[in-house]
């Protein structure tokens, strides 16, 4: 699923191009929008809330929002008018969205819905802190993630009703860098450490598709621990190791270092599946 980051940058490059701009023709092909026709509305911006995507526009009185989301497979795509679209088989297509100047396509995208813009609190109201917005709070993050302070470290990161925006990468990368075991409570971990080390990895990753933590921009070099199990740990050497935390159908993969993450809570065996909590 992609990260706050991802979808921040997704939300300036679509801004870049509708903002200010009059829909001259849209096409909802998902079964409850069949019949939506929003041509002739002006998009005013387009913003990221954590994960979600907020297309808002007006025409007249009238004053509507585009919410969806990425999840797993989304994707938005910008083509200059008249040139092909490449983004997938036509029939991944859900949305699209033409201007004088661009055709703005959504492939994939499992979350599209048309609702007026004071009901947006219904799709993002139970979002925490937005990690990218221009009103990131360092210090009422770590207050919000530390009122749990009897969850997993890792679990809390992921919820987002407490900090939106942070992903399986940077969760896991932020916990290795920190020397964090994934499955303390957040009352034994360096809270303010790691909301500040996923905060800086985030912000300085927003222009970059290939999300660095390990600041080595070279192939298989860019992260420390995600995805790298079964490889050796860059600080010691050791196996990379990957448990599971959370419920199906939500369940996610933990990558972390044995050795370099090795304090445990009481109870929890070495490869953390004794963590896995709702």
């Amino acid at each position: 699923m992609p990260e706050g980051d991802t979808v921040w940058r997704a939300a300036q490059r679509l801004n870049d191009v509708l903002a200010g701009r009059e829909l001259v023709s849209t096409d909802f092909r998902v079964p409850s929008l069949a019949t939506a026709d929003v041509s002739g509305f002006r998009v005013s911006e387009v913003a990221s809330a954590g994960k979600h995507l907020l297309f808002r526009m007006n025409r007249g009185d009238d004053r509507l929002t585009l919410h969806t989301h990425f999840r797993m497979d989304g994707s938005w795509h910008i083509y200059p008018c008249g040139e092909p679209w490449r983004g997938g088989p036509k029939h991944t297509i859900r949305v699209v969205l033409r201007t004088s100047a661009h055709d703005v396509v959504g492939y994939r995208l499992p979350v599209v819905e048309l609702l007026p813009r004071n009901d947006e609190h219904s799709v993002v109201g139970h979002l925490g802190i937005d990690i990218m917005s221009q009103q990131w709070d360092e210090a009422l993050a770590i207050s919000a993630l530390q009122s749990h302070p009897e969850r997993a470290i890792g679990d809390a990161l992921l919820d987002q009703r407490i900090i939106a925006g942070i992903g399986n990468l940077y969760r896991c990368e932020a916990l290795f860098i920190c020397s964090t075991n994934p499955w303390i409570p957040v009352e034994e971990a360096d809270a303010p450490a790691i909301v500040s080390t996923v905060a800086r990895l985030m912000h300085r990753n927003r222009w970059n598709p290939r999300q660095v933590t390990t600041g080595d921009e070279r192939r298989s070099r860019e992260h420390f621990v995600h995805a790298r199990s079964g490889r050796s740990c860059r600080r010691c050497g050791t196996r990379i190791d990957v448990g599971r935390d959370g419920t199906a159908p939500r369940e996610r993969l933990v990558y972390w270092c044995p050795r370099c993450q090795a304090r445990l809570r009481q109870g929890l065996n070495q490869s953390g599946e004794a963590g896995i909590q709702g």
